[in-house]
């Protein structure tokens, strides 16, 4: 791109007395003037649509700015730092790449690894200031209580009998001691229950390692420190 020079001062001229040849115009000093114009006119970029080549600059406007202005690469990189300022947290989906790097600003470190997000509350100790940390990737059972169910299924009572010579007598518990109730003949078995009672706890949830995280999907995250 060039810019116009004129070749011929022809203010000059005017100052010379009448007779000097230099006061003359002539028609070759004329035709270097034009062919300047030309040459600098062919090499500048058109108002409409212009094809710019090289490495254009214009004036930077600040951030805020709202126009129909130019946006220079610093103005970019201003918005982009105006956006993400120090402690803010950048996240990517599947690109590993220190934001550093695809910003082209700022110092950023990993962070909040095998962790999530929860918002601040001023009203809850556990998030009540910035960083705070807590929670256990472990199952771990919460104090409570089960509810029991007894089944008596029925019962009875051992029959204690004598049934030497032939016959005998057999003994049922009555008010909690023993008394004779009948004969047994030689052939009658002794028999013998015992108490039909089951208890049954209820249970609930799951258990084991991993077991009590919530629905999760994993980003990189990063932390702009500078």
């Amino acid at each position: 791109m060039s810019n116009y020079t004129k070749s011929t001062n022809f203010a000059t001229k005017d100052a010379l007395s009448s007779g000097n040849p230099l006061k003359i115009v002539k028609g070759t000093e004329i035709d270097t003037e034009f062919n300047n114009i030309a040459t600098a006119v062919a090499t500048k970029a058109d108002l409409a649509s212009p094809a710019l080549t090289g490495t254009p600059t214009a004036p930077t406007a600040i951030s805020s700015t709202n126009t129909t202005q130019l946006a220079t690469t610093a103005f970019v990189q201003s918005v982009f730092q105006a956006m993400y300022p120090v402690g803010s947290i950048y996240t990517n989906a599947t690109n590993s790449t220190n934001p550093g790097t695809l910003l082209g600003f700022g110092t950023w470190t990993a962070f909040g690894a095998g962790r999530v997000m929860v918002g601040f509350n001023a009203s809850n100790s556990l998030f009540d200031a910035a960083e705070e940390t807590g929670g256990s990737a472990d199952a771990i059972v919460v104090s409570h209580t089960h509810s029991a169910t007894v089944t008596d299924s029925g019962h009875s009572h051992t029959f204690l009998g004598n049934s030497t010579g032939g016959g005998g007598t057999y003994y049922a518990a009555t008010g909690g001691s023993l008394s004779a109730s009948g004969p047994i003949s030689a052939s009658a078995s002794i028999a013998s229950a015992t108490t039909g009672v089951s208890v049954t706890n209820a249970s609930t949830g799951s258990s084991g390692t991993n077991a009590n995280y919530q629905p999760y999907i994993t980003v990189y995250m990063w932390k702009r420190t500078a």
